[in-house]
């Protein structure tokens, strides 16, 4: 589990632009269920607090798609690995999960 979620990191939070729009669909409220698509990575958001991270491949040529190294993260876990990374590699953070009860509420 600890090599997908470091895959993950290393390839989604390799810039500041794609840590902010990662973090805001994870804390959006407002998005109840859904995916943020990247290239090959994949967070599905079961509901406001679960989420699900996998590899996709998609295949043109034949339209098969391969869905591989699935992972599932409570919201505050995501959030406290997303913002680690972001810390180490030099972005604004924009919160820890465990500092701010508007990120990890469970409503």
């Amino acid at each position: 589990m600890k090599e997908i979620l470091a895959e993950f990191l290393q390839d989604k939070i390799s810039d500041q632009e794609f840590y902010d729009a990662i973090y805001d669909f994870i804390v959006d409220q407002n998005i109840r269920s859904g995916e943020y698509e990247g290239n090959i990575f994949i967070i599905k958001k079961l509901d406001r607090l679960n989420f699900i991270i996998f590899k996709e491949y998609f295949y043109r040529k034949n339209n098969h798609r391969e869905i591989s190294s699935a992972i599932s993260l409570f919201r505050k876990d995501i959030l406290i690995a997303i913002n680690e990374h972001a810390h180490k590699s030099g972005f604004v953070v924009k919160g820890y999960g465990s500092e701010s009860n508007e990120v990890i509420t469970s409503w």
